[in-house]
C-alpha cells in the first residue's frame, strides 16, 4: 500500500511538471524551430543524466538482450512523440493539441488491454471516460473547438497520443527487467542522439549552421529549455519508468489529464487568469475520474486477492 501511495504522489508531481509544459514548449519554438528545440532539450537532458550515471547515483547495467529490448522503448519515447508533439504543436492550436492530448488515457486502456491483459472494471473505464470528458468540456465550454484546417497538426498530435499510449505500456512490461534509471539514460541518449544529428544535418544542408546557436541570447528560449531538458523531459521520464513499475498503465495514463487542472491553476494563481465555473466544473470530472479509476482498480485487486485465498483454502 505504501508503494502504491507513493507511485500517486509521483504520477501528481508528473502531472504538474506536463501541466506547464506546453506553454515551455510554445515559448521555445517561438525562438528557435522545433528540431533544434528538441535537440537543445535532449542535449541538456542527457548531460545531467550522464553526470548522474558517473558519480554513481544512477547505475545502469546493459547487456545485448537489454539493448534490443530498450531500442524500440526510446524509439516511442522520446523520439516519436517529442517529434509528433512538437511539429504537431507548430502546425496547430494549443487547444487542439489539449483536446485530443485527453484521448490517450483511452488509447492506453485498449491497448494495454490488448497486449499486457490489463483487466479493467466497468468502473474503472467509466472513471477514465470521466476523465477525458472533463478536459474535453473545459475547452468545449471556453469556445475552443478543433480547427479541421489545422489538420496536419491535429494528426501529429494524435500520433504523439499513440506513441505515448504504447510507450506507457511497452515500459510497464519491462519495468521487471529494467530499472527507472536505466530505462530513461538510453531515452535520454537516444533522443540526444538522434535529434542533434537531424538538427545539425539540416543546418549543414541549408548553409545555416549560425543559426543553430542565435536562439541562445534569448533568456525567455533559455529558461523555457532549462524546464523542459530537466523537468519535463528528464525528471518526468524517471518519475513515469518508477511509476509503471509500481502500477497498471491505465491507471498511471489517466494521471495526465490532471495535467489540465494543474494549467488552469497555475492560470490563476501566477497569472492571474479569470476562473470561470467550466473550470471548476471540468476539473472536478477530472478529479473524480482519476480517483475513480484507481480506487476501482484497488478495490478489484483486493476482490481478487480474496477470491484467490478463498478458493485456495477450499482447496
Amino acid at each position: 500500500m505504501k508503494s502504491r501511495s507513493f507511485a500517486y504522489m509521483l504520477a501528481l508531481f508528473h502531472s504538474s511538471i506536463v501541466g506547464l509544459s506546453f506553454l515551455f514548449t510554445k515559448m521555445a519554438i517561438a525562438e528557435s524551430n522545433p528540431l533544434d528545440t528538441l535537440a537543445f532539450r535532449f542535449t541538456i537532458s542527457f548531460a545531467i543524466i550522464l553526470f548522474l550515471v558517473a558519480i554513481k547515483v544512477i547505475k545502469v547495467n546493459y547487456s545485448w538482450e537489454s539493448i534490443k529490448n530498450l531500442v524500440p522503448l526510446s524509439l516511442l519515447f522520446p523520439t516519436l512523440f517529442f517529434a509528433f508533439q512538437t511539429f504537431g504543436l507548430k502546425f496547430s492550436q494549443s487547444t487542439d493539441a489539449g483536446i485530443l492530448s485527453a484521448v490517450t488515457p483511452i488509447l492506453t486502456l485498449m491497448i494495454a488491454g490488448y497486449f499486457l491483459k490489463e483487466k479493467t472494471s466497468l468502473y474503472q473505464k467509466l472513471s477514465i471516460v470521466l476523465s477525458v470528458v472533463g478536459v474535453i468540456f473545459i475547452f468545449v465550454m471556453k469556445g475552443s473547438t478543433i480547427n479541421f484546417s489545422d489538420m496536419l497538426g491535429m494528426v501529429l498530435i494524435l500520433l504523439s497520443c499513440i506513441a505515448t499510449a504504447c510507450y506507457t505500456t511497452m515500459t510497464r512490461s519491462l519495468a521487471k527487467d529494467h530499472t527507472p534509471g536505466e530505462m530513461s539514460f538510453f531515452m535520454m541518449g537516444t533522443g540526444f542522439v538522434i535529434f542533434n544529428a537531424a538538427a545539425l544535418v539540416t543546418h549543414l544542408k541549408q548553409g545555416t549552421m549560425a543559426e543553430f546557436f542565435t536562439p541562445w541570447s534569448s533568456m525567455e528560449f533559455i529558461s523555457s529549455i532549462l524546464y523542459l531538458g530537466i523537468l519535463a523531459s528528464l525528471v518526468t521520464s524517471l518519475l513515469s519508468n518508477t511509476i509503471l513499475s509500481k502500477i497498471k498503465a491505465s491507471q498511471m495514463s489517466v494521471f495526465a489529464n490532471l495535467s489540465t487542472v494543474v494549467t488552469i491553476a497555475a492560470g490563476a494563481i501566477i497569472l492571474k487568469e479569470k476562473l470561470t465555473i467550466y473550470d471548476i466544473l471540468g476539473s472536478i470530472l477530472i478529479i473524480l475520474g482519476v480517483i475513480g479509476t484507481n480506487y476501482f482498480g484497488v478495490k478489484r485487486e483486493h476482490s481478487i486477492k480474496v477470491n484467490l485465498e478463498y478458493n485456495e483454502g477450499k482447496m
